[in-house]
Order: C-alpha cells, then sequence, then structure tokens
C-alpha cells in the first residue's frame, strides 16, 4: 500500500496536493497502562475509544495546514494529530483496533471501515486511559477546570499561544502524581467524525497513531470533496456512548451508539491509499 498519502508529520508543501504545512512538537504524553485513549477531551475524556499500545512517554506533535488560498498563513487548520511511538520510515498504513473490538471485514481496498474519534467541541486528544479514571475527579469538570475563567483553564491554555502553540496543549490531570497527561488540539475544520489510523514499518512495528482531521486536499479536488471535514456526511456510523457521570456538563454529546461497533465513513481508505471509488 501507498504510505505516501499520509501527509501527518511531513512539513512543507509535497507535490500533488494543496496545502503546505508545518509541524510542532506538543511535548510528551504518559501512557503507563498502554491503554491510548484518542477522544474529544471536553465531551468524551472519560468514554474515548482505547487503544492498546507498548506502555511508555511517547511525544506528540501536531501538524498544521496552511489552507489559504495564497498559501501565505493566513488561515491555518490542524490536519493531524499524531502520537509518535519509535523512529522509522512507515512502509505500512492500517486502521487501529481498540479494545473489545473485532477488525474490519477485510482489506482496506474492499471497505471504508475505520474506528475513530467523534468531535462534539472542536477537539481531538490523547491521554491514557487509567490514568483519567484516576486522575479526574469527580464533579462537574466543565465548571471546575474546563472553563473556570482562570488562566491555567484548558480553554485558556489552549488559546494561549505561550504554552507550545495556540489552540494545543498539553496539560497535566488533577489528580496527577506522576506527570498523568492529555495533549490535545483544535479539531482542523471543527466538529466531525475523524479515523485513527496506525503507520508500521517493513517489519510492522507499531511506529505511530494519528488521528486524520480530514483537512487535506489533493490538487483539484473539489471543495468539500475527498479531505473535506465533512467527507461521507451522508453514510451512517456507530459512535461511542455517551459518558456517564464525572464528564463536563457541556456541550451536550447525543446521537451516539455502541463503541464496540465499527465507524464506516465510505471514501476514507479510498482517499488514504489512493483507490478509485
Amino acid at each position: 500500500m501507498d504510505v505516501s498519502n499520509l501527509l501527518a508529520l511531513r512539513p512543507g508543501r509535497i507535490e500533488g496536493w494543496q496545502y503546505s504545512r508545518k509541524v510542532y512538537w506538543l511535548g510528551q504524553l504518559q501512557v503507563p497502562s498502554g491503554r491510548l485513549r484518542a477522544c474529544d477531551p471536553f465531551a468524551n475524556l472519560d468514554d474515548g475509544l482505547v487503544f492498546p499500545i507498548p506502555p511508555g512517554r511517547y511525544p506528540v506533535y501536531v501538524t498544521v495546514a496552511d489552507v489559504s488560498d495564497a498559501q501565505n498563513g493566513s488561515q491555518l487548520r490542524e490536519s493531524y494529530l499524531s502520537l509518535v511511538l519509535a523512529d522509522g520510515q512507515p512502509a505500512r498504513l492500517g486502521t487501529l483496533i481498540p479494545e473489545n473490538a473485532a477488525p474490519p471485514a477485510g482489506p482496506p481496498s474492499d471497505n471504508d471501515d475505520f474506528y475513530g474519534v467523534p468531535v462534539y467541541a472542536g477537539t481531538v486528544g490523547f491521554t491514557d486511559a487509567d490514568a483519567v479514571a484516576r486522575c479526574m475527579p469527580e464533579g462537574d469538570w466543565y465548571e471546575q477546570f474546563f472553563d473556570n475563567g482562570e488562566d491555567d483553564s484548558w480553554f485558556a491554555l489552549m488559546d494561549s499561544p505561550q504554552h507550545h502553540i495556540e489552540n494545543c496543549a498539553n496539560i497535566v490531570l488533577p489528580n496527577a502524581t506522576a506527570g498523568e497527561n492529555v495533549v490535545l488540539c483544535h479539531s482542523g475544520w471543527g466538529d466531525g467524525f475523524y479515523p485513527v489510523i496506525a503507520s508500521y514499518d517493513g517489519a510492522g512495528k507499531l511506529l505511530a497513531v494519528h488521528i486524520d482531521l480530514l483537512v487535506e486536499e489533493a490538487e483539484g479536488a473539489p471543495a468539500g470533496g475527498p479531505g473535506s471535514a465533512t467527507p461521507g456526511a451522508a453514510a451512517t456510523s456507530s459512535q461511542p456512548s455517551s459518558p456517564g457521570t464525572s464528564r463536563a456538563s457541556a456541550p451536550e454529546s447525543a446521537g451516539v451508539d455502541d463503541a464496540t461497533d465499527t465507524q464506516k465513513r465510505p471514501g476514507f481508505w479510498r482517499r488514504l491509499f489512493g483507490f478509485d471509488d
């Protein structure tokens, strides 16, 4: 499979694609349990899909695309959030299978199933699932931590250009004892449903986990076509269930189903691997 269509962690302008991009380091993520949660931190921090990875401490990067017509930096959108587990040259891409879930039936050329992150608050993030259970206290997280009016609120840190880069944050969880944290960024064009994909080297070693924010556009692609923020909008999907207690009181997450079902979005794998629809 051709991995050249994965633009995460690849700065500059690449032939065949509309946008130039920059890559920014967002610090390290602690994943001591080996249970990586990919989620919208303001909507389902305690209930996003969990992916098994080797326990460790890993760097996180955001790839930011310049989507302005003039390519002058006047309109920037996050296009990938990436957790890097190992150095190496990607040789293969694939869907990452969450806990207690079955892989999609058949190879990517035969189906368009993938697992992903439903976004309701314009944000995606990575964290350790066990750390959230241990380090987030009961109560109204929105009022206590997300938007409490203080300079260290999660919203304020995301808005601050002095904290890594604007629209991104690396935040230690409230009751952390060993630096347990969440790394988050705005989700490109906003709310939607975004694939979690993995890159592997030639020996099958997992190199990185990416949330593809579906911003990148091939040259000549029409507005709203493959790579836009609303791909396959007419398709049906099954998304993770709403969190129970100890979650933000706003925004509301409605119309969600069982987290163990696959998330179907026509055209994603075909866009990524270059198959014709």
